[in-house]
């Protein structure tokens, strides 16, 4: 995928939040035991888990990636954690990063977030958490405890130069209106932008009205299923503008847990099959161009 191929390789290859990145790394340079973790707040596509990654390889530490199900129960901080935190010396220079921390509210959550907050209270090496939104009291409870620096949506000049950049290295083009909308539709989030941008470049996404009207997942899958036409179910598919890889997983998940007689399950899964190959061909040769023909299998 684009996004991936094209993601920051240093930081200065990052777009907007200058200010945001500024703190984080004067936050980095000047760590040191017991300085308060950082969390970055702010909506997703915006660079919150990229900067972590480079700031951490610019100052020479390695990064132990955790998410919001790491960190669900108070059993499961210790079992990844404490070897990390009692055993500084041999790991070398770890830093501990938890994605999408405001996952861990809920009805999921065994004593997850106070024992995360006791680790938080007294760092002994670098610990970054980055989360979309602050709003449950969990998460209230974490920024007692952690420095916070917000990022805001990429403001859509920077978006358009941006992508205009990546579309050049592709060799490629989109109308200026096909660019406005990715750019609209995207409302401040790069990976989406350039993830659409992708599909339409491709063809996996006719450049048209439709091109830009997204579903999600489980109403997308309803909608396929209850198409009255071919090209109705295709257009389902175009709207529903995630990663392919996890459409293919949707759709699989969605067919084995289904009530089918076991002929339609079985062609069904033959379909997702050919899928799941032509999708494997092109991570494997890169040839992009053929995500147009995921849609048609």
């Amino acid at each position: 995928m684009w996004s991936e191929k094209h993601r920051p390789q240093n930081i200065s290859d990052m777009v907007g939040n200058e200010e945001s990145r500024s703190a984080i790394i004067e936050w980095f340079a000047k760590w040191k035991k017991g300085t308060k973790p950082l969390l970055l707040i702010g909506p997703p596509g915006i660079g919150k888990t990229t900067i972590a990654y480079l700031t951490a390889k610019q100052f020479g530490y390695d990064l132990i990636g955790l998410n919001a199900s790491d960190v669900r129960s108070k059993s499961r901080i210790n079992e990844i954690l404490s070897p990390v935190l009692g055993n500084i010396t041999i790991l070398g220079s770890p830093m501990i990063f938890v994605d999408e921390v405001d996952g861990i509210h809920g009805r999921g959550d065994y004593g997850g977030a106070e024992a995360l907050i006791q680790i938080l209270k007294e760092p002994t090496i670098p610990i970054v958490l980055a989360a979309n939104s602050d709003a449950s009291d969990k998460m209230k409870s974490i920024k007692k405890v952690v420095k916070t620096i917000s990022f805001k949506p990429i403001p859509p000049r920077l978006l358009r130069a941006y992508l205009e950049k990546i579309l050049e290295k592709e060799d490629s083009k989109l109308s200026p209106g096909a660019l406005i909308k990715v750019i609209d539709k995207s409302r401040g989030d790069i990976r989406s932008m350039i993830n659409l941008a992708q599909s339409l470049v491709t063809g996996f996404n006719p450049q048209t009205e439709k091109s830009f009207e997204k579903i999600n997942v489980e109403d997308g899958i309803n909608a396929f299923f209850k198409a009255n036409s071919v090209d109705e179910a295709r257009g389902v598919l175009y709207a529903m503008q995630i990663d392919p890889r996890k459409k293919i997983d949707a759709f699989y998940s969605s067919i084995i847990t289904s009530n089918l007689d076991k002929d339609t399950l079985a062609k069904y899964l033959e379909i997702i099959s050919r899928a799941d190959i032509l999708f494997g061909k092109i991570m494997k040769t890169q040839n992009w161009r053929l995500l147009r023909y995921l849609n048609e299998t």
